[in-house]
């Protein structure tokens, strides 16, 4: 089993613009729904992510986290949006 911050350093690793574990990102593992979640904040944005175990075996193998990956392109469009 990994930890918290493996997951959330290989996050960073594969979306570095997401920003700085235990800033930016938070992760912990919810013991009685059995998933990891992922709360990005940016700005006025929040973003709580809830993480598959059987996604988040692929994205510490160094595999792009594809479910995670698409909120955070949500995320990040919904920034640049407020930018204009």
């Amino acid at each position: 089993m990994y930890d918290k911050h493996e997951l959330c350093h290989k996050i960073t690793e594969l979306y570095p613009h997401v920003g700085v574990c235990g800033i930016d990102i938070d992760v912990d593992f919810d013991e009685s729904k059995k998933v990891w979640v992922v709360d990005l904040k940016q700005e006025n944005h929040e973003l709580k992510h809830h993480l598959e175990l059987a996604d988040a075996e692929p994205c510490l193998d160094g595999k792009q986290c594809v479910s995670l990956g698409l909120e955070i392109a949500q995320l990040m469009k919904n920034i640049q949006g407020d930018q204009f």
